[in-house]
């Protein structure tokens, strides 16, 4: 058994704080006992970790991983792309760097290779490499255009049409991915007025709404405009990031939905952009100024999403070279700093949200007797000040 004790424990549910003691049995979480009037665990053969009055809480899940993309804290990657083989290890690396940044699970956002995130899931779950829980996707899926998001090779296998999207969506299953990823709109930031233009037809979409429903995996959008996000929602796609131009409909289906989807509203790409300070020959002027109209956006947006119930996960598009891998804790001082919530409810979005966008709330993601012992000690008080979760020092334990 392993006993933490003397710890201030922030259990993901909602509840108030309390100091109290927590035991573990195996990977799972024995009980909980509250300091005052509770029983002291036994110590007989126990591991016992005295926290000194730090902060116990469940693990965080990053809702938008990108373990594929290049750059981390670690590694400045001046691009998108590296050789096969630099690829997979630095993607190994990315993992057990979001993990020792408090990460213990991950939900992809998208991978650079078909079947990437398989191997690195495969080796975690064998105790192979260090990293988080992991719900794999396949590569990005976007139609070829005049402007891709991702490297040409990423999308030449993919075409046009209804039979085509179908086709994907079940060699996606088949290779192993629980995820598949659209493009459904485009992005300003890449190309000007690109986020307000739908990439897919009605018709596409549906076809992918359909095999994923046989293949029995979920599908996620990447959706700034009102009809990209629209057709998400009709056709069943589980998890839709930005969505930062909808409109009174994509609000209310999103609404109707709010049980059975989740919207991430992606900030941490938004101020990273922001914040960038690119060399001279890298002019960044227009995507500063689409930065700066899609916060506009997001801080009107989501306080309405919140107020009808919509399930709002932290994730911000990490592993861009302005943007790495690593950083990803600042979500939730984003969250916090523009999106009205208060540091206990961004820490909830990344804990017990977190354990149900994983497809696992009855077991991830609270601090609660059966559940999986992904744990954080803490060093200070993240319910008073979220920022500290940035500064990997004050992970004591993972």
């Amino acid at each position: 058994m392993i006993l933490f004790t003397n710890v201030h424990i922030f259990d993901g549910s909602g509840a108030a704080p309390f100091s109290g003691e927590v035991s573990i049995e195996g990977n799972r979480i024995d009980a909980v006992r509250r300091a005052e009037g509770g029983t002291p665990a036994p110590r007989d053969g126990a591991i016992v970790i005295d926290g000194a009055g730090a902060t116990l809480m469940p693990g965080l899940t990053e809702a938008h991983a990108h373990l594929s993309w290049p750059s981390s804290v670690e590694r400045f990657v001046p691009g998108m792309s590296l050789p096969a083989e630099d690829l997979l290890l630095n993607t190994a690396r990315n993992a057990r760097i979001l993990l020792d940044h408090g990460f213990t699970s991950a939900y992809s956002g998208g991978a650079l290779g078909k079947t990437l995130e398989m191997s690195i899931k495969a080796q975690i779950d064998s105790g192979g490499m260090p990293g988080p829980r992991l719900i794999p996707s396949s590569i990005e899926r976007e139609p070829p255009n005049e402007s891709v998001y991702l490297e040409a090779g990423a999308v030449a296998e993919h075409g046009k049409g209804p039979a085509a999207v179908r086709a994907f969506v079940k060699s996606c299953a088949e290779s192993g991915a629980k995820i598949v990823k659209f493009l459904l709109s485009g992005e300003s930031a890449l190309k000007p007025g690109a986020s307000l233009q739908t990439l897919y037809t009605e018709e596409e979409i549906a076809a992918a709404g359909e095999q994923a429903r046989e293949s029995k995996v979920w599908l996620t959008g990447h959706a700034h405009a009102p009809e990209a996000i629209k057709m998400g929602v009709r056709h069943g796609f589980r998890v839709l990031y930005h969505c930062t131009y909808a409109d009174d409909e994509a609000i209310d289906m999103l609404s109707a939905k709010k049980d059975e989807m989740f919207v991430a509203p992606t900030l941490g790409i938004v101020q990273a952009t922001l914040d960038a300070k690119p060399p001279p020959h890298f002019d960044m002027t227009h995507m500063k100024e689409d930065a700066r109209t899609v916060l506009e956006h997001q801080i009107r947006l989501v306080p309405t999403l919140r107020k009808r119930g919509v399930r709002l996960v932290p994730g911000g598009d990490y592993g861009f070279p302005f943007n790495p891998n690593g950083r990803n804790a600042r979500d939730l001082e984003l969250f916090v700093r523009y999106l009205g919530f208060s540091p206990s409810e961004a820490l909830i979005a990344a804990t017990r949200l977190g354990g149900e966008i994983m497809g696992m709330g009855d077991e991830l993601g609270q601090i609660q007797p059966g559940y999986l012992a992904d744990l954080l000690l803490v060093r200070g008080d993240p319910t008073q000040d979220v920022a500290i979760l940035q500064n990997k020092e004050n992970l004591t334990v993972i």
